[in-house]
């Protein structure tokens, strides 16, 4: 389903009303837009600060709407201004996933939509006093029990969450057009080539594929080497030596806004990761585990590179452009 950004009037609303600063009197009279489904109570509280322990970030704060719902630097700030260790990942075209977060640990989005508000460097919050909140909340008690029948619980904010999320899925992009023949026109030529490019030579298609370019895979592209890079990804989870170094594989749709990139945010532009997976050596001479499908040089000249970024930058939706 296609979303909307224009949120800021409800986001703004929810703000001054989660806000440390305002008064008992602006509280009061604030008044949320009423949810017409499950779907858009979702999204209240996707943009909503009472998840934070000091209500100053909710989800929105990281999963940026202008940035493909993702974050445009590094590393994204939790309450009290505390950096992330990882890059804050879209959280676009997520419907179809079977593993989320770069390390794979949640395998639904209702597991997901937890797991940020209890993580001590983001929001910093026991769900359950976000639930508390919500109880105590006039307005979302109402909403609760209009479409719940209920009073919020883990269940129900976790689906309406979730619910919001799955909603975010883009397919208006001059790719798409092209392969479904509906315009052609705009698929430049470059771009054609750029798909030969990413099925063959330069092996993208062998870990992004499927509609979203994702085989929902976990790898390891050289980028953990024991040392300044220690993030040893999948391996967290499973503590298995094999997964050592691994993350999840993302998707590509709309990457050309959703820079930076990799789960550390060390590349800035999409012609920086492209020159990694050329040459990955020259950027990390010493990974341990690299997967095979990068131990030789991609030889990929400059054209076949500015190619290659034509048919990644195909893939964003017109929304973003």
């Amino acid at each position: 389903m296609k979303k909307s950004l224009t949120l800021l009037l409800t986001t703004c609303v929810v703000f001054l009303f989660c806000c440390t600063n305002a008064t008992d009197e602006e509280k009061k009279e604030v008044v949320l837009k009423e949810p017409a489904s499950v779907e858009e109570l979702g999204e209240l509280l996707f943009f909503d600060p009472l998840f934070s322990k000091d209500s100053s970030i909710s989800c929105a704060s990281c999963h940026k709407p202008a940035f493909a719902f993702a974050d445009n630097i590094p590393f994204s700030f939790g309450v009290d201004s505390t950096p992330g260790t990882r890059n804050t990942p879209s959280a676009m075209n997520l419907a179809d996933r079977g593993f989320f977060f770069h390390d794979g640990r949640a395998e639904s989005l209702e597991e997901q939509a937890k797991g940020p508000v209890e993580n001590p460097m983001e929001m910093n919050m026991p769900f359950s006093l976000a639930i508390d909140r919500l109880k105590k909340h006039k307005q979302y008690a109402s909403f609760f029990k209009k479409h719940f029948g209920q009073l919020p619980n883990l269940e129900n904010v976790t689906k309406a969450i979730a619910d919001y999320e799955r909603s975010l899925q883009t397919a208006d992009t001059p790719f798409d057009d092209y392969m479904s023949k509906y315009d052609t026109t705009l698929f430049s030529e470059a771009a054609k080539r750029g798909r030969k490019i990413f099925n063959v030579k330069g092996k993208c298609f062998d870990c992004h594929f499927g509609p979203d370019f994702t085989g929902d895979q976990f790898r390891n592209i050289g980028l953990f080497n024991g040392k300044e890079l220690n993030d040893s990804g999948r391996y967290v989870v499973t503590k298995k030596a094999s997964d050592i170094g691994k993350f999840k594989t993302p998707g590509l749709r709309n990457a050309k806004v959703t820079a930076p990139y990799m789960h550390n945010g060390m590349f800035k532009t999409l012609k920086e990761v492209i020159d990694y997976y050329d040459q990955p050596d020259k950027f990390v001479s010493n990974s341990i585990n690299r997967d095979t499908l990068l131990s030789k040089p991609l030889n990929l000249t400059a054209q076949e590179k500015a190619d290659l970024e034509a048919f990644l930058i195909s893939l964003t939706d017109r929304q973003f452009k």
